[in-house]
């Protein structure tokens, strides 16, 4: 006969009182999973943390005092093995990428079925990510993203506008790059102009010094 395993224990943070009772309510019909404590913020989280360290947190983003970001980041130092679980209804870049970088697990947004949220603690407690398809879709383009800018920053750029680039980085104006290249000075000003959107710059300057720290133009040219 098989020993029974310990339950998952889970901590509930959200500053919702009914959203906290009703996820306790639903994970008591959970022979696996036990609920271990609540809080409604990061301030209360700590304090209970010295008492109770769960296997799981069930982590809401926005709340007072202490947020879901500052509260995953402190306690990731304090229980390592803590695992953290993102519950909560937003999923724009500037919530979903601070809550990954401070350690959360998985991001699961509170429109999900109670199914998926009990299978997301389950995957967390052996820690498997579970990512809502929105929030895995803008972390896959934003690693896609990153990976093109650092094999390289350029690869948007049309040949022309890299000659250009480098033209401006030499010092020169959109007149003299005009006069070196035979076209018109409008084309160049088109050309610098879409060389700054490319590059997510404002103005000749900031593309010259980002053309000099990105080596395409040597100080002895």
């Amino acid at each position: 006969m098989s020993e029974p395993h310990n339950p998952i224990t889970v901590i509930i943070v959200d500053d919702h009182a009914v959203v906290r009772q009703g996820l306790i309510a639903f994970l008591q019909t959970q022979d696996d999973i036990e609920v271990i404590g609540e809080a409604e913020n990061g301030v209360q989280l700590l304090e209970l943390l010295p008492h109770s360290v769960p296997d799981v947190l069930l982590m809401d983003l926005i709340m007072p005092d202490m947020d879901g970001v500052e509260a995953t980041r402190r306690v990731k130092t304090i229980s390592p093995h803590t695992q953290v679980i993102i519950f909560t209804s937003y999923y724009k870049d500037e919530h979903i990428f601070p809550a990954v970088r401070a350690g959360a697990l998985s991001y699961i947004l509170k429109d999900s079925k109670p199914d998926e949220l009990a299978d997301a603690i389950r995957k967390a407690s052996r820690g498997e990510a579970v990512l809502h398809p929105r929030v895995a879709a803008r972390l896959v383009q934003e690693v896609q993203g990153a990976r093109r800018e650092t094999l390289n920053p350029f690869s948007e750029l049309s040949d022309r506008e890299m000659e250009i680039l480098r033209l401006i980085a030499s010092g020169i104006s959109n007149r003299e790059i005009a006069e070196t290249l035979f076209i018109s000075e409008k084309t160049v000003k088109s050309h610098v102009s879409n060389i700054l959107s490319k590059l997510h710059l404002a103005d000749r300057t900031q593309a010259a010094v980002y053309a000099w720290n990105q080596g395409i133009v040597r100080r002895d040219e």
